[in-house]
């Protein structure tokens, strides 16, 4: 054999070689991502919710959803029956709970889902995760958004589902999914956070609609977003912003009230009208509130179709410890993955863990 057949035979040999260490690679990384679990399941035994799936989606960076929906799904899955599903944005190597990092495996679930509740922001999920809640979308399924929900994803142009992005201007998808499916997108703050919480006042005309039964004062520590949703939202709740961090602060000068929860409904491509709920609010420390706490419970029964069940003295006590962190940029409990939360008694996030550097 000459030296020069010889020379190409190992140059050929090298290059198999290395293709099939990087294609090894790449499948082990991506065997290690998918193995990643990103969700913890809370399911009632007895309630009108028993039969029915409600999945949560946690992914913000700044007003604590982490905390917030695995609170609310104990409580509907513990005292109403519901198998409630929490997924969380999390690092796709470590698998611990990472506010906002567009990575959330585990969205198959919402196939049979009968309610997804969504508190994300600026989200960029890979195609295979964000197919899922496009599909369920497309199917007509019911939907309750939150605080920066109407600004949930931020993709470029050059992705699958750009249409989402909350700058949109793509046809019949302007301001993306917020004001295509929740009747709004991000117009701006309205309020400061920390200086100015929030008073929701009950519209009038309102009153008597099923998922204001036996809300009362409702109020909340998140200052307000400036929102004009779309015409055929119908206004449960006005949002006053308030000079002051308690209820009984007074109007904050030269800031009138709008929306701050409504209701309306879309059309899926599938031709059906499936109901929305939507509230500029929900902040791990806004739940603190009875009445908002209340109000967000009733959303889910009625979204959900269950609406004759609602019932003003139902139980909406927290399920297990529940500790807040004060919402903002970083912040967060940090070393936390889904499986700590697990259980009706594992504290909502635990004290112990410290807390990311603030931004």
């Amino acid at each position: 054999m000459s030296s020069h057949l010889k020379k190409r035979i190992d140059a050929s040999l090298l290059v198999v070689a290395i293709v099939g260490i990087v294609m090894l690679s790449s499948s082990s990384t991506g065997t290690a991502r998918a193995e990643v679990n990103a969700k913890v399941v809370y399911e009632g035994t007895t309630g009108p919710g028993v039969g029915k799936h409600l999945v949560f989606l946690a992914g913000d960076h700044e007003y604590r959803s982490e905390e917030s929906l695995p609170a609310l799904a104990r409580i509907l899955a513990k005292h109403h029956g519901f198998k409630c599903t929490v997924l969380f944005s999390v690092n796709p190597k470590t698998g611990e709970i990472e506010p906002g990092s567009s990575f959330m495996p585990g969205l198959e679930v919402l196939d049979s889902a009968d309610l997804m509740v969504i508190f994300l922001r600026f989200q960029n999920f890979p195609d295979e995760q964000m197919q899922h809640i496009d599909q369920y979308l497309k199917r007509g399924g019911p939907v309750l958004g939150m605080r920066t929900s109407t600004h949930a994803f931020n993709m470029p142009k050059t992705v699958t589902y750009s249409r989402y992005s909350y700058r949109s201007t793509a046809e019949n998808w302007k301001g993306g999914f917020g004001r295509k499916v929740l009747g709004e997108t991000w117009a701006g703050h309205y309020g400061k956070n920390h200086v100015m919480s929030t008073r929701l006042d009950i519209a009038p005309e309102a009153k008597s609609h099923p998922i204001l039964i036996g809300v009362n004062n409702p109020w909340v520590q998140a200052g307000g977003y400036w929102t004009e949703p779309e015409a055929d939202s119908i206004v449960l709740a006005y949002a006053q912003p308030l000079q002051g961090m308690t209820p009984d602060s007074p109007a904050a000068e030269g800031k009138k009230p709008c929306p701050g929860v409504w209701v309306r409904s879309y059309k899926s491509e599938s031709g059906k009208k499936a109901r929305v709920f939507t509230t500029t609010y929900g902040a791990s420390e806004d739940i603190l509130n009875d009445g908002f706490r209340r109000m967000l419970i009733n959303a889910c029964f009625w979204t959900a179709g269950l609406e004759k069940e609602i019932t003003p003295n139902s139980c909406i006590s927290f399920v297990g410890p529940y500790h807040p962190v004060t919402f903002r940029f970083g912040g967060y409990r940090k070393h936390v993955k889904p499986a700590d939360l697990a259980g009706w008694e594992t504290p909502i996030m635990s004290p112990k863990k410290s807390t990311a550097p603030l931004k």
